[in-house]
């Protein structure tokens, strides 16, 4: 593993927690040599994450789209700042840049990324490590709500269990050095399946 991705808030949330943690992320991502690809803006969780990755000596490689150069105020101290054309250009050059993906809180466009990698993983277009960094529980809701799209047969729990969530950063970083990837089919029911062909 040589890079990681961090999808976050461009927001820096209500607690000082969440600006903590990024902190902590970007730093440590730093130290381990390891690349951090990110949404190359310099507001809120993702201007945290990349400063404190650049003052740890760390490379940051940003992509952002045209539309947003202006939105997210382009961050312009990077190693390295990409524009791209669009929205599915950006997450498709981070999925190119990035050896696995780390989640810290964020709103919509962070949920968007991090489970389009998700879909991309379960339909076999990829295999890289996907883990939510929590924060105060910021996260549990959704996990339970994972929880619950395999008791209603929505998602194998094989892939349930491929995603990593937690607090701690050691064990995250530690699975996705270690992370083999689930090689269940998406699909449930194969004979159902079938039978609807």
């Amino acid at each position: 593993m040589r890079s990681v991705c961090v999808y976050c808030g461009s927001n820096a949330g209500a607690r000082p927690a969440y600006a903590d943690k990024a902190v902590q992320l970007g730093d440590r991502l730093a130290r381990e040599g390891l690349a951090v690809v990110y949404g190359g803006g310099n507001v809120g969780l993702m201007g945290i994450v990349a400063d404190a990755a650049l003052a740890a000596g760390g490379e940051v490689i940003g992509v952002i789209p045209q539309q947003l150069v202006g939105w997210e105020v382009a961050h312009q101290g990077l190693t390295r700042l990409d524009i791209v054309a669009n929205m599915h250009e950006r997450k498709a050059r981070m999925f190119d840049l990035s050896d696995g993906f780390i989640a810290l809180p964020g709103g919509f466009g962070t949920l968007d990324e991090m489970f389009e990698m998700l879909t991309w993983r379960q339909l076999g277009l990829g295999d890289k490590p996907c883990g939510f960094l929590d924060v105060d529980g910021f996260y549990e809701p959704l996990a339970a709500m994972m929880d619950r799209m395999v008791e209603e047969r929505f998602l194998h729990a094989d892939q349930r269990r491929d995603l990593w969530h937690g607090d701690d950063m050691d064990a995250l970083i530690a699975w996705m050095r270690d992370y083999e990837p689930a090689h269940s089919s998406k699909w449930i029911d194969e004979r159902r399946r079938k039978d609807l062909r």
